[in-house]
């Protein structure tokens, strides 16, 4: 008579499909990674200042375009245009929750002095004790 032999159980691990799901989660995170940053396109000024520490909390952003449109780096829309009580309320409210974030004012280079000190007004109304300026570092190299 015919007899079946018994199979030995197959102890393997077919890793095959584990390495399919890994790589396209690193297409995933390589395509999204460029569009987390958020942000308003500003022309910032140049100068050779040293660049400050990267601390562990990260900055409050209050932006300000060539036209004067105040916009702050928290919130759902970043890039949606504020008003003065706007952007006040929110630093505010942002203060009172961390007041140990350092706030910077990015600005554009061609808005006016006395536009940015508006802004650092704003600011320190809302209850900021120091503001900083950002700049991007000069084209030329140092002599």
């Amino acid at each position: 008579m015919y007899q079946r032999k018994r199979r030995k159980p197959v102890s393997e691990i077919n890793v095959v499909p584990y390495i399919d799901v890994m790589l396209v989660l690193l297409i995933i995170f390589m395509v999204t990674a460029p569009l987390v940053t958020q942000g308003v396109k500003v022309d910032l000024p140049q100068a050779d200042a040293q660049p400050i520490e990267q601390e562990e909390i990260p900055p409050l952003i209050a932006s300000m375009d060539k036209s004067g449109l105040y916009y702050l780096n928290i919130g759902d829309t970043p890039k949606q245009a504020l008003t003065r009580p706007d952007i006040q309320a929110l630093v505010q409210a942002e203060m009172a929750n961390n007041p140990t974030r350092p706030v910077v004012i990015k600005a554009d280079g061609a808005v006016s002095y006395n536009q940015i000190i508006q802004l650092m007004v704003i600011l320190q109304n809302a209850g900021v004790p120091s503001v900083g300026l950002m700049t991007e570092p000069s084209a030329e190299p140092k002599s």
